[in-house]
């Protein structure tokens, strides 16, 4: 084992844990373990802008953004979160552009802005150009910048370094983590202060996704499996369009720009659904209006797929303003945007749910929001709740930069004000046994085939429609899957790059990102956000206005529930 001690440590170096680290810089020792390379991290993949109400292009007030995000999120959202998202967006954003940020601009300078789903003016009267934006590599150049501030400002970093365990005290309090070094195989003790887990989100447990490989859920299944709770994880955004069969993304930046969504007749179909915001309504409802579409006889050639239609646009704003869209259109399906209809589908996109924290990033560990002392939470691993049942398009990324920047300053202030507390005798027993067992183990089962099982199964009932029945099924099937996966053998016994072991160590955690995800949808008896029960499909706020927590504990997993916050907003329909 190799022993590291640092004030601060940060696992994940997408934008939340980049920004952390930035606002930690210069005040303490801070290291930044990341599974991969920094800017190889998923919020590169984030395409299409990042929401705050400058009023650059038009008229926008922050309690407008407010109101949007508490409706998109179907009232499930904490509405003091949301406050401070939308106050703080604004900030943040000037932030970004003093560290180099190279936004999109109007021709007078200024920071440009474009319209997304579900961001309105006058609490809903009609679409904002609220997105602001850098072409449709919006994600890629928050990384760029946030990378490059880290550095500039002297930031440690252990690339390529697998998380495998939390260390808590008996009493409840963190010390650090436990990781893998890939190249080496070597096992790495993490002492620190406060750590905060920034690990992203985990859409590879479904089948089409459009999240990378590495998603795979480490540091939500770590925190569960040490007793944290997991709060709303029945929550699970489906973009509307991603590529026929691939998922691969195709940003709402099309939709933003003018792109029409079609069905297999030429019809604009959203017309039927969201007559105000049409193709501009919140992802959730756009995704179940494909499926209806597609149910009603109206996909393209009888199959399950739309066409998003952007040949009506300006060849120069397709090549301009949506330059990897039209990448990636042209590449993977031979077809060309300018004159070719798209064939989309809904593929899993981002958790709602996560790691319950507050408003300053730190995970709390009951109902009553009590903190865990040193662990701290932020990005779409966390659950702040500012999503609710639903996020709206660009405030993945407002999300990363806010509460990962109040995440890092208050553990800033906490590292100045606490010691360190000892390490357990032996910190790394469990994350060893766990590696050793994958590897001595002389099973039969593959990996990838347990793997493929299981992202059928989610994405079969535990999609964009779900029911009790296929609920209950899915439960019996990831309890078969645990059982084979107890049965697991690999072939690769090496310790240097053992992508192998990975994988399995991956699985692990998917299966226990499922489980909470199954058991938490199939309690929740109605519709709201992401989460659509067809045998319960209202929305029902007398019984269901309440956060899900879900822990494993000795006798299984435990539901319990906590109120939503609410402050300026009544509970109303959701009608765009």
């Amino acid at each position: 084992m190799v022993f590291h001690r640092f004030d601060a440590v940060i696992v994940g170096a997408g934008g939340a844990g980049l920004m952390a680290a930035a606002q930690l810089a210069g005040k303490c020792n801070v290291a930044v373990v990341s599974k991969l390379y920094p800017v190889r991290s998923h919020t590169g993949a984030a395409q299409g802008g990042i929401a705050a109400a400058l009023g650059n292009v038009e008229e926008d007030h922050w309690i407008w953004h407010m109101f949007d995000t508490v409706k998109g999120g179907d009232y499930l959202v904490d509405q003091d979160a949301a406050e401070v998202l939308a106050r703080e967006a604004i900030d943040a954003i000037i932030e970004l552009e003093h560290w180099g940020f190279p936004f999109n601009r109007t021709p007078d300078g200024r920071i440009d802005q474009r319209r997304f789903g579900g961001h309105t003016r006058n609490f809903g009267e009609g679409p904002v150009r609220r997105a602001c934006y850098a072409a449709d590599r919006t994600g890629h150049m928050i990384l760029q910048t946030l990378y490059q501030t880290a550095l500039k400002r002297q930031v440690t970093f252990f690339d390529e370094f697998m998380m495998l365990d939390l260390l808590l005290t008996d009493d409840g309090v963190c010390t650090g983590i436990v990781a893998m070094d890939i190249e080496t195989g070597d096992i790495h003790v993490f002492h620190a202060k406060a750590v905060l887990l920034a690990t992203g989100g985990f859409g590879r447990v479904f089948k089409v996704t459009s999240n990378a490989l590495a998603a795979t859920g480490d540091g939500v299944a770590i925190a569960f499996r040490r007793g944290i709770p997991l709060e709303d994880m029945e929550f699970y955004q489906f973009h509307p369009t991603g590529i026929y069969k691939m998922g691969i993304l195709l940003s709402e930046a099309c939709r933003g720009e003018g792109g029409i969504l079609r069905n297999g007749l030429g019809e604009r179909f959203m017309e039927r659904y969201a007559p105000t915001l049409l193709d501009l309504a919140p992802r959730d409802m756009v995704s179940r209006a494909i499926y209806q579409e597609i149910r009603a006889g109206r996909g393209v050639d009888g199959k399950d797929y739309v066409w998003l239609d952007l040949t009506h646009l300006p060849a120069e704003v397709i090549e301009t303003k949506l330059p990897d869209i039209t990448d990636f259109v042209r590449t993977y399906l031979g077809l060309d945007p300018v004159k070719d209809l798209i064939p989309i589908q809904p593929t899993a996109h981002y958790a709602m749910g996560g790691i319950p924290t507050d408003v300053d990033g730190r995970v709390t560990i009951d109902a009553q929001n009590t903190p865990i002392p040193g662990l701290y939470a932020a990005g779409e691993c966390a659950c702040v709740s500012v999503h609710g049942a639903n996020r709206l398009g660009t405030n993945s990324l407002v999300d990363l930069v806010v509460f990962g920047r109040r995440a890092g300053r208050h553990m800033a202030r906490f590292v100045q004000e606490n010691d360190f507390h000892p390490l357990p005798k032996d910190p790394a027993y469990r994350a060893r046994a766990e590696i050793e067992w994958i590897r001595e183990n002389d099973g039969t089962e593959r990996v990838a085939q347990i793997r493929a099982e299981l992202q059928e199964a989610m994405m079969t009932d535990a999609g964009v429609f779900r029911t009790g029945d296929g609920l209950k099924r899915l439960q019996q099937k990831l309890g078969e899957l645990r059982n084979r996966y107890t049965q697991i053998r690999i072939d690769d016994k090496s310790r240097t790059f053992n992508m192998e072991l990975m994988e399995a160590i991956e699985l692990g955690f998917l299966l226990d990102c499922a489980e909470a995800i199954a058991a938490s949808a199939l309690a929740r008896e109605e519709s709201r956000g992401a989460h659509y029960r067809e045998d319960f499909p209202a929305r029902d706020d007398a019984n269901w206005l309440k956060h899900t927590l879900i822990a494993r504990t000795s006798g299984g997993l435990q539901l319990f529930y906590k109120p939503v916050v609410i402050t300026r907003f009544e509970p109303k329909e959701r009608v765009y």
